[in-house]
């Protein structure tokens, strides 16, 4: 279960041959899902597994550099994120399961978190 704020649910996504790490976080009363990489350095953004927030709980941050993005857009909004955002990922919400809903990736595997 993604709390607001709280922990975040990683998952891979398939793009034809490519797979790569996702993840999905709450914030602002929605679910957020995002390619978990970093466009400083291409790594990922949690060095904790699924802790994808700053100490506030305002942004999403990649823990090895520091850049901050928008939990909302992607966006990036400080550090060295090169004014280059996340790539998000289309889903939505009902009766408390996510779906993936994208004509470009699809949904290759997920890990939950206890909490």
């Amino acid at each position: 279960m993604l709390v607001e704020g709280g922990r975040g649910v990683r998952f891979k996504v398939r793009d034809g041959e490519n797979t790569m790490p996702a993840f999905a976080i709450r914030y602002a009363g929605r679910v957020r899902a995002y390619i978990n990489r970093c466009s400083h350095m291409g790594l990922q953004l949690d060095f904790t597994s699924g802790s994808f927030f700053d100490t506030e709980k305002r942004y999403t941050i990649c823990a090895t550099h520091g850049a901050l993005y928008d939990p909302v857009t992607g966006a990036c909004r400080a550090g060295p994120c090169n004014s280059t955002g996340l790539i998000a990922l289309a889903v939505t919400e009902k009766d408390g399961q996510v779906m993936l809903n994208s004509e470009r990736y699809q949904l290759e595997s997920i890990k939950a978190f206890e909490e």
